[in-house]
């Protein structure tokens, strides 16, 4: 029987000295930690009769509305409609912040020029644009987008600029003695270069804008993650509001972690241990 029984073991922990596997294991084993914290959180709630309307708040309700919700199809159409805002959001401000890196990483006039109003804007709470961009925008998809975009543009910018401060200036000697055209210099030379720094930047921008991208949209749309969130309130369902919660946060835990695959992809340490 032992010895059925030791060899079980041994494989077992031989399994754990995988980092892949210890990585789900600890992960796994927090989740649960996660789930019993909840349950014992709504516990509580019911416990007091003044609370006991929020005991649907609890981790069972929740996952027992997410099949409902998807059957309903609420939580795809929620996230087109915010996916949409997102990445067009994104889209904007990589197609601007990478530029102004570029030149802030280039350029030392320009840096020092563009420094103080850029660290001034950056220091502005995207929400705080909120009522600007109301006015602005006819539609409120254009506003959201402005805000995503306004909040996501300096993380880039500045990260891109730091990655190409930290490029050797040899390399672009080196370019131009072998005849590297401006074109040339900028995809065979600075973007490689700066491929890490630029999604680590996107990475941060990332989480700024899915923390904004919410708020946004718990005033003047009718459709996404926010709103969807300001409907079970208004309807007083609390396990679709929870639910929905939740499913803000696995959305988002995938997106940050398939950027973190992207950075170790262009990461300079994971390519010299591939070659």
């Amino acid at each position: 029987m032992s010895s059925a029984v030791a060899p079980s073991g041994v494989f077992a922990l031989s399994l754990l000295k995988s980092p892949g596997v210890r990585r789900l294991f600890y992960g796994v084993i927090g989740l649960l930690a996660f789930l019993v914290i909840w349950e014992i959180g709504t516990l509580f709630l019911y416990l007091n009769p003044e609370t006991r309307t929020f005991a649907t708040f609890g981790p069972i309700p929740t996952l027992e509305a997410l099949p409902m919700l998807w059957g309903g199809g609420k939580i795809q159409s929620a996230m087109a409609a915010s996916g949409y805002r997102l990445g067009l959001g994104l889209l904007i401000a990589i197609a601007v912040g990478v530029p102004i890196g570029i030149l802030m990483g280039r350029s030392k006039r320009f840096r020092e020029l563009s420094n103080s109003p850029f660290q001034l804007l950056r220091m502005i709470s995207p929400l705080s644009w909120m009522p600007l961009a109301v006015i602005v925008y006819a539609e409120w998809d254009q506003a959201i987008v402005f805000l995503i975009a306004i909040a996501s543009v300096w993380p880039v910018a500045f990260a891109t600029a730091a990655g190409l401060a930290k490029v050797d200036p040899a390399w672009f000697k080196v370019a131009r003695n072998l005849g590297a055209r401006a074109i040339h210099m900028l995809t065979q030379v600075i973007l490689p270069a700066i491929a890490f720094d630029v999604l680590t930047g996107i990475r941060l921008a990332l989480g700024v804008a899915w923390i904004v991208l919410v708020p946004a949209e718990l005033l003047g749309v009718t459709s996404g993650l926010g709103y969807a969130i300001k409907d079970a309130r208004e309807t007083l369902s609390y396990d679709h509001l929870t639910a929905m919660v939740l499913v803000i946060g696995i959305i988002g835990y995938a997106l940050d972690s398939f950027l973190v695959m992207l950075i170790k992809r262009y990461s300079w340490h994971h390519r010299k241990t591939a070659c």
